[in-house]
């Protein structure tokens, strides 16, 4: 019981932790990466569409994007899509691909930034203490169904407590990386 308990608690925080690393890939750094434009929706006749099925992504140069879409008719729907996003960059057409220039980031941008990982560092702590509560909730219910004793549920608290920690320490040397990245010039 306690050992499926601990599997399901890891198994779910270990995705916290895969969530909060997806998430940061998407948070500009002053360098393109294609994770910033791969998961953008692009109107496709009408069906929202990730914009890594209709283009290729590649990396020319350190500051720049090249998108390549698949078909020359898909271009204005990715440029629109591009334009009105939260990104805030001006897509270059040239009627075969489209270049998105990354301007270098200035101190205020850098430090919005940081306040933006730091809020994400945040709901990931939030989501593995969740994943803690119910864990122990179970622990609680299978000690008042006589299915643990009481000091397998002591033990079993300590053990989940102990994964939290861990889980806790693993978000926070994220978080420190991603800010040190941001604010490298």
């Amino acid at each position: 019981m306690i050992k499926e308990v601990l599997s399901d608690t890891d198994d779910r925080m270990s995705k916290t932790i895969d969530s909060l690393r997806h998430d940061l890939l998407k948070i500009r750094t002053g360098r393109a990466s294609p994770a910033l434009v791969e998961e953008l929706m692009v109107d496709y006749y009408g069906m929202p569409t990730p914009l890594q099925q209709l283009a290729a992504i590649s990396v020319p140069e350190a500051q720049q994007l090249l998108i390549r879409p698949y078909s020359a008719k898909d271009i204005a729907s990715i440029e629109r899509a591009i334009a009105t996003s939260e990104l805030g960059l001006n897509p270059n057409n040239d009627g075969k691909q489209i270049r998105l220039n990354f301007p270098s980031l200035t101190e205020e941008r850098r430090r919005d930034l940081v306040k933006m990982v730091s809020r994400r560092a945040e709901e990931a702590r939030v989501s593995v203490r969740n994943v803690r509560r119910d864990a122990i909730n179970d622990l609680r219910s299978f000690e008042k169904e006589s299915m643990i004793s009481e000091d397998e549920l002591h033990q079993g608290q300590e053990l989940v407590q102990q994964k939290t920690d861990a889980y806790i320490k693993r978000v926070d040397d994220i978080i420190k990386d991603k800010e040190a990245e941001i604010m490298t010039i």
